[in-house]
């Protein structure tokens, strides 16, 4: 906790709850709690879960040219992007490679919000934004509870008129037990969820609330750490833990391209000159690894940075692994050599603590078709 300069109003709340707050981005976060994390994980996939994950960095952009500041930022056009809608983006470095990525919220004409993880996503945004007419404000008051999982939307309609009718990537300001919030359908899970944005000083008030009154509905606090088990299911990329800051090449500087990554859709259509724009482009077809998944033949879940094989030869490593209790299965998210990024590719882990045969297997493992994420009703 040395490095920990920003602090959860839900501290204590963790602490109850068996976890160390160890740091993230700067944070005491609560990575497990003295719980199977594997009851979370069911608790989200059948019922619901709620999560702090206010480690995540919140920054406002106000005023005329915060719009550009954020096309110049950002691979998504934000003039498709109306007050009530955010974007998933991605932002990169002149090399093309990516740095972080982020959702967008436009909260008004002149108004936005970037929420980011551990990248330089807020170094970018305020060297973009010196000598123009922006704003920029980092809030670490405002506070992001996550409540995921089916019943999230029946448990929110008690409260929330309207709830029902908001749309995937849309946003509401609203209130929540009396207390002012802006609540999102977004979240890191692959099911249909919330984020609360929320004052700190009312942020105890909310989380109590809905973990006691929750409970009947089977909604449970789930720790930071399940969010690995849920996205290796549902494709969802984690900065750096996925990318070449954690597993460098030899001969070459950190960095990934956004094909390689398989995050190219975060590009919008015809959109040029954005940082790294013409690198980016020219990085189509070098790629040096593909991020895939694998099946694994186990019990139970293998390590970070288990090395993958082929025919003898190391052909990949292992970058986020997950043992569902619900489908009995093995899986993990893979940096795997071009060639073995195939559907069925027989492959073989060498770990810590499992040798076992494999198969590279496309993403997402859970509802392919993202069908839980964007129902509506």
């Amino acid at each position: 906790m040395a490095l920990s300069w920003r602090f959860s109003a839900l501290a204590d709340r963790h602490r109850a709850l068996g976890s160390k707050l160890e740091d993230w981005s700067g944070m005491g976060t609560a990575w497990t709690y003295e719980k199977d994390m594997s009851d979370e994980h069911v608790a989200i996939r059948t019922k619901a879960g709620i999560m702090d994950v206010s480690g995540l960095k919140k920054v406002h952009l106000v005023g005329p040219h915060a719009i550009a500041v954020l096309d110049a930022i950002t691979t998504r056009d934000m003039s498709k992007i109306y007050p009530g809608r955010s974007v998933y983006a991605a932002m990169l470095n002149d090399r093309g490679y990516f740095t972080d990525d982020c959702i967008v919220y436009r909260t008004g004409p002149n108004s936005w919000m970037l929420v980011h993880g551990s990248g330089s996503g807020h170094e970018e945004i305020v060297k973009q934004a010196a000598g123009r007419n922006c704003a920029v404000l980092f809030d670490d008051d405002l506070h992001d509870l996550s409540l995921q999982g089916p019943v999230a939307v029946d448990y929110l309609a008690k409260y929330v008129p309207g709830i029902r009718d908001l749309k995937y990537f849309h946003h509401m300001q609203t209130t929540l037990f009396g207390a002012p919030v802006m609540i999102s359908r977004t979240g890191y899970t692959g099911e249909r969820g919330y984020e609360i944005f929320v004052r700190g000083q009312d942020a105890p008030m909310v989380w109590d609330r809905i973990v006691a009154e929750g409970k009947e509905m089977g909604i449970i606090p789930c720790c930071f750490s399940v969010l690995d088990m849920l996205r290796v299911e549902s494709y969802l990329l984690f900065y750096p833990y996925d990318n070449s800051q954690m597993y460098p090449f030899a001969d070459q500087p950190p960095g990934d391209s956004l094909w390689e990554l398989g995050l190219d859709f975060t590009v919008s259509p015809g959109k040029t000159g954005f940082r790294g724009a013409e690198e980016h482009a020219r990085l189509k077809g070098k790629e040096r690894f593909k991020i895939f998944g694998m099946l694994i033949d186990a019990d139970g879940p293998a390590d970070l940075g288990d090395e993958v094989f082929a025919d003898g030869k190391k052909v990949g490593v292992i970058t986020c692994p997950c043992y569902s209790a619900l489908t009995k299965k093995s899986m993990a998210i893979a940096r795997l050599d071009v060639d073995k990024a195939v559907q069925g590719t027989k492959l073989e882990v060498r770990g810590k603590t499992l040798t076992a045969s494999a198969i590279a297997h496309t993403l997402p493992f859970d509802d392919p078709e993202k069908k839980k994420r964007t129902a509506v009703g």
